[in-house]
């Protein structure tokens, strides 16, 4: 959300309603842009719209819709999430057609406005403030013809929606809808399936399981797309060693697999080094494997923070050693900060700790 692309809002607007100030708009929106985040750009260009707008009710609502490309590859957009640029569209409606004498008109601008932007955080408003309506206009998006549309179903209603407030309902109120969505044939669909099951197993996830285990006995799904789901749906569980989410994706807990003691290039890093580590995995027979490593944080005093890392899925063959080799990067990502200190490294092989190897890491010099 940058002055160019307000700019092309502002002329967008004005080539669908001659009375919006384009101008004006993009000064008062650009006025101390740069101080602002993403979120609050997107609110701020949103209110701009409402200020600018000559019309209100339905009219502006029509007005917004007249204003897009007529699909979203003649706006630009190059994947199933849309363009940043129109996130303030769908922010306009939440903020503004709230008024529960035209509901149907709101969620049919939403509909309307996924394509272009995904708008499962302006559904959010209208599910805490009509959860009832919205969740019945969830249902019949659930059958849309658009793909985007059918994702919205899922992705707005997910109990644990990133950047967006909370749904205030039950964990497990989608799943009827997720019973339509799984089989979709469209991966952006199946892959808010997945999410929006991940959210439910943070707390649920006996009902994740019981429901992974029905579809597989309905046969409704290709084995390959129910397999996908399954391991993204369990991403976090099969990281935490939750032997039903291996056991379900095919991997034995108990599987008689011998682990090598890890090899470490060294015992002694600096941040921003990498971590080169290898080990070797027998069995006696024919052994299918889910590899992962975790680097944990040792010194006392601190917390034990985990950082887990998928390595590998292969098949330990009867007699012949499965070679793991990997070179960790040591910096500190969006999601997870890593400080001097001491640590140690194990590999977990179908939701099994191995025993660690320890090593430090220092700053780097100045």
């Amino acid at each position: 959300m940058n002055p160019d692309r307000i700019a092309r809002i502002g002329r967008e607007m004005r080539a669908a309603c001659p009375g919006f100030d384009a101008a004006s708009f993009t000064a008062q929106v650009t006025a101390d842009l740069p101080r602002l985040e993403l979120k609050a750009r997107i609110a701020r260009t949103a209110e701009g719209l409402h200020q600018h707008l000559p019309v209100t009710g339905t009219a502006a609502l029509d007005t917004l819709l007249r204003s897009l490309p007529a699909t979203p590859e003649d706006a630009g957009a190059d994947s199933d999430f849309g363009l940043y640029i129109y996130a303030p569209h769908s922010a306009y409606v939440a903020a503004h057609h709230l008024h529960p004498d035209h509901l149907d008109r709101s969620f049919a601008a939403l509909a309307a406005l996924t394509p272009y932007f995904s708008a499962e955080d302006a559904v959010r408003t209208f599910l805490t403030t009509y959860p009832r309506q919205t969740l019945a206009v969830a249902a019949t998006w659930a059958a849309a013809s658009d793909h985007r549309v059918r994702r919205l179903a899922s992705e707005a209603l997910r109990p644990h929606l990133p950047w967006s407030v909370g749904a205030g309902l039950p964990v497990d109120t989608a799943l009827p809808l997720l019973d339509m969505l799984y089989t979709d044939s469209s991966r952006f669909v199946t892959t808010s399936v997945a999410n929006h099951l991940r959210d439910i197993a943070r707390t649920l996830p006996d009902l994740v399981l019981a429901t992974l285990t029905r579809w597989r006995a309905d046969g409704r799904a290709t084995d390959a797309e129910l397999a996908f789901i399954t391991r993204e749906a369990f991403k976090a569980r099969l990281k935490d060693g939750w032997a039903p989410a291996y056991t379900l994706t095919g991997y034995d807990p108990q599987a008689a697999v011998s682990v090598s003691s890890l090899r470490l290039t060294h015992t002694e890093f600096r941040l921003g080094d990498g971590l080169a580590f290898e080990a070797d995995l027998t069995a006696s027979s024919d052994t299918p494997v889910h590899v992962m490593y975790v680097l944990t944080r040792t010194d006392p005093g601190t917390l034990a923070g985990e950082k887990v890392g998928h390595l590998t899925r292969a098949t330990v063959k009867a007699g012949a050693p499965l070679h793991l080799a990997k070179t960790h990067p040591l910096r500190s990502t969006g999601t997870a900060a890593l400080a001097p200190g001491s640590y140690h490294l194990a590999l977990q092989v179908n939701g099994r700790r191995h025993p660690p190897a320890p090593f430090r890491i220092a700053s780097r010099p100045a």
